[in-house]
């Protein structure tokens, strides 16, 4: 006899959940990690025009031109201060996706324990029912050997 486990689909869909998880966690964490090198990016930007606006400032340039460097300069602070919102609100996504991963695996415990569960006993009672099966034999091979 071959063990069957009657919620086995349900063991099927846990672990298809959890799949599914892991593929929107992965996608979490590679959009964290898109829009933190694009902070980076900005702030490297930023980084160089402060060092443009001292080299130009000592090199003697005009009032204007400063003025233009540091409105591109505040520019650059208002995208910066967005792209860190934009990485605080997808960390915030990756922390609830890597949350719902831990749950979904938990789950997906769960059912394997009950289907191993389900399993022993089964094995179990196909032990007790092949001894019964072979004491039958020997009693039967007993019996003939008495006649």
């Amino acid at each position: 006899m071959r063990f069957r486990y009657p919620l086995q689909k349900i063991v099927d869909l846990k672990g298809s959940e959890k799949s599914m998880a892991e593929w929107e966690y992965a996608a979490a964490l590679g959009q964290l990690h898109r829009e933190e090198k694009k902070l980076g990016e900005l702030r490297a930007e930023r980084q160089r025009a402060e060092e443009e606006m001292a080299r130009l400032a000592m090199s003697g340039v005009t009032l204007a031109e400063l003025n233009n460097l540091q409105y591109y300069i505040d520019a650059l602070d208002l995208k910066i201060r967005m792209q860190e919102e934009s990485v605080r609100s997808a960390g915030r996504l990756a922390e609830k996706r890597r949350q719902a991963l831990a749950d979904k695996t938990v789950e997906e415990k769960v059912w394997l324990k009950a289907r191993e569960r389900a399993y022993e006993k089964f094995r179990c009672e196909m032990l007790v029912i092949e001894q019964n099966e072979i004491d039958e034999i020997a009693l039967v091979r007993a019996a003939r050997a008495r006649v």
